[in-house]
């Protein structure tokens, strides 16, 4: 079994060096994106109930959180996996301190809104 923490700001994992692969893939229905572990680069928290995975390649996947998770504001978070993927509504977090629990929800592909200019 793996365990793999996550900083406020960033989730520390060990890399394999020189694999190419895809950050994520679907394993069957819309609600079983995983996401390959070792691509992750870090995390960020949005809001109680979001967290945004930032992987190597770029790309960056949202996860809206089965609850709120009001720990996630101020401490880091763990999670276990028994294979090298973290994958939609299977796995749950621990937020460190607390040790509150929350279940991840999907893995949606996220874009950074634009900011547009409404002054004139």
């Amino acid at each position: 079994m793996k365990t793999i923490a996550a900083a406020l700001t960033g989730l520390m994992i060990a890399t394999t060096a020189g694999v190419a692969a895809p950050a994520g893939y679907e394993s069957g229905g819309a609600h079983s994106k995983c996401l390959w572990t070792y691509m992750i680069d870090h995390t960020t928290y949005v809001k109680p109930n979001i967290l945004l995975f930032h992987m190597k390649d770029g790309r960056t996947y949202q996860n809206v959180l089965s609850t709120r998770c009001n720990g996630l504001a101020f401490h880091g978070f763990i999670y276990e996996t028994r294979t090298d993927t973290i994958c939609s509504n299977v796995q749950s977090i621990r937020v460190l301190e607390t040790h509150e629990v929350c279940q991840l929800g999907a893995f949606t592909a996220y874009e950074k809104p634009v900011k547009t200019n409404t002054s004139y």
